[in-house]
């Protein structure tokens, strides 16, 4: 009879965590969330969202954008996946470019709320990076990716200036160009196990001039993630080139609006 009380409790702990776990879940799904986590992608760092930050938190929300070492998948979703948990409720994950596959992941997260993709990968479950478009014309961008040591990639300056960014200015190309992550190639064979956007509400920034991801690409990740969709006339990071309209649209999803 002991044995069977414990087991009880233990029991009665175990469901309590997961029907508490899925009740967050369900709230976050129809109601507004004021946090924010931005995860930026390859070739990038948090700065990246620098311009998208003030504008969101001008609308009164809080605002957290990631570091990813991007050293592995793995690494950069235990990354995310740690500001999940530091916010204090239910969470709108953004990821641009590579970040997509990240949130694919990190997204199954009981905190997060809906996922917002820009310009991004959208991986579907046993896909990679480097086989979810192998049905599309690849990227400009090729030749401009270089390795370095021990199997880290990197842009040129020509790649960041002709395909990354080519709509924004000199000055903020050359930044770009100074603060870019060396990205481990290991993050482009990593199937996804399991992908979010099946699971939570999506929303997609389509940059219709993108010379890193093939547009095609992104409105076909859009369309079969069911998501709400908006497509700018911006070249990979419309975050930095069309700042306002990103902010209004993660804005819009945060307060859960499909229309």
């Amino acid at each position: 009879m002991r044995i069977q009380s414990v087991l009880m409790k233990v029991f009665i702990v175990t469901a309590g965590v997961y029907f508490m776990n899925q009740g967050i879940a369900l709230a976050a799904n129809q109601e507004p969330v004021k946090n924010v986590v931005l995860v930026h992608g390859a070739w990038a760092d948090g700065s990246s969202w620098a311009k998208v930050i003030p504008l969101l938190e001008e609308r009164g929300l809080h605002v957290v954008a990631v570091q990813n070492p991007l050293s592995s998948l793995a690494d950069d979703v235990a990354a995310t996946k740690r500001i999940i948990d530091a916010q204090d409720g239910p969470v709108i994950l953004v990821g641009h470019s590579y970040g997509g596959a990240v949130i694919s992941d990190a997204g199954n997260h009981p905190k997060v709320a809906r996922l917002v993709y820009v310009a991004a990968f959208g991986p579907d479950t046993g896909e990679s990076l480097g086989t979810t478009a192998k049905d599309f014309a690849p990227a400009p961008v090729g030749p401009e990716v270089t390795p370095i040591e021990d199997g880290f990639l990197v842009l040129t300056k020509k790649g960041v200036a002709e395909d990354f960014a080519q709509d924004l200015s000199v000055g903020e190309k050359q930044v770009l160009f100074a603060t870019q992550g060396p990205t481990s190639g290991s993050v482009f064979g990593v199937p996804m196990s399991d992908a979010a956007w099946h699971h939570k509400p999506s929303y997609y920034v389509v940059a219709e001039n993108d010379r890193m991801i093939n547009p095609d690409y992104e409105r076909f990740a859009a369309k079969r993630m069911g998501a709400k969709t908006l497509a700018l006339p911006t070249s990979h990071v419309p975050m930095l080139s069309k700042p306002k309209e990103v902010a209004a649209f993660i804005a819009a999803a945060a307060a859960g609006s499909r229309s």
